[in-house]
């Protein structure tokens, strides 16, 4: 058995020799050193496949997702520090229908609040969502399909828009790269990207973020999931009731828009410090709404209390955008997810 050799960390092709020369090859590829370590992982994973024998359609599949995904992140880089929010519904909804109005609509008013938009790039309410949003203001995350996928006008040829061979690359993107997620009326894609959203805040492998449904006045299609969901999922436990309050049901773009701009009106954004959750906001709170956060969201705590820090932490050092913000800091238990979105829309009211 080959013996694993211990560098400056654990994982390792098991040949120092062949490691040493991945270091080596790093460096001469330039650029900056602070990811070597994990670019050697890279490199690594792939030396490693060679040994695997695993099927050649496995190790295309990985080729390609990765591919795909240092493409999008290089194409997203420059607009890291702009609200984004990922827009869908049905590829099959025509121009005159209401629905496609209302998410023109919609992207321009969200637009005209300083955020971009991310749409499937294609037709219907895609094409309406970059259309609304125009072409400078808009993302296109096209997957390639034999049929029904040709980017929309508004985006094609347009640097931001992303072909993906994969639907689950294209997932990540839509999740890593938006700040708050609108669904319009659509079929299985618009309810799987719907559910992942929902599924992904709930379990806590995303930070919270505003969810938004709407669809024209008069129309049903959204009050009749929320009665599903309300009836056979929240009711039968199968969902915690305070799940339900991370959507936001309306017939109003307007109200859409303000909502999910709202979310952000003095929250900023989270991440973990150790042991700590750190909610970081553009400004202070005062003391009798801390008092009251501390009353109404003890259930969130593992221990201690919620406190209010003007610094960053050493951990922080990589978000240098945020070392000027006010955090709230506290032992988060983990357990509802949900019930951060309801901490949030208590910090946005001071």
């Amino acid at each position: 058995m080959k013996k694993k050799t211990h560098h400056h960390h654990h994982y390792s092709t098991g040949l120092p020799a062949l490691d040493q020369m991945i270091r080596k090859l790093l460096e001469q590829a330039g650029g900056s050193a602070i990811y070597d370590r994990l670019l050697e992982d890279i490199i690594i994973t792939a030396v490693k496949l060679k040994s695997d024998e695993i099927d050649r359609g496995d190790v295309r599949l990985l080729t390609i997702a990765l591919k795909e995904l240092r493409y999008a992140f290089k194409i997203f880089h420059p607009y890291k520090h702009v609200r984004k929010i990922a827009i869908f519904g049905s590829a099959r909804i025509p121009p005159e229908d209401k629905a496609y109005k209302q998410a023109k609509d919609f992207a321009k008013k969200i637009v005209d609040k300083g955020w971009m938009v991310i749409t499937g790039a294609a037709s219907g309410i895609m094409s309406a969502g970059n259309e609304g949003a125009g072409r400078e203001n808009s993302f296109g995350v096209n997957i390639k399909l034999p049929f029904e996928q040709a980017a929309n006008e508004t985006i094609l040829d347009d640097q931001k828009l992303i072909d993906f061979k994969y639907f689950f690359t294209r997932k990540l993107i839509f999740m890593s790269e938006s700040d708050s997620t609108a669904l319009f009326p659509g079929g299985f894609g618009t309810h799987d990207e719907g559910f992942e959203t929902l599924t992904l805040v709930q379990t806590g492998k995303t930070t919270p973020r505003p969810i938004v449904c709407i669809d024209p006045p008069g129309s049903k299609y959204w009050s009749m999931w929320k009665r599903y969901l309300e009836t056979e999922l929240a009711a039968k436990k199968l969902i915690d009731r305070e799940d339900m309050k991370l959507i936001f049901f309306t017939h109003n773009v307007d109200e859409a828009a303000d909502f999910v701009a709202r979310f952000y009106r003095n929250y900023h954004s989270c991440r973990y410090v150790g042991d700590n959750f750190v909610m970081r906001l553009k400004h202070p709170i005062s003391k009798l709404r801390l008092q009251k956060i501390n009353r109404d969201f003890k259930d969130l705590l593992k221990k201690g209390s919620i406190t209010q820090v003007t610094h960053p932490f050493p951990e922080e050092d990589d978000e240098p955008h945020t070392h000027d913000l006010t955090r709230l800091v506290f032992n988060f238990n983990r357990r509802h997810f949900s019930r951060l979105n309801t901490l949030i829309h208590a910090i946005n009211q001071d």
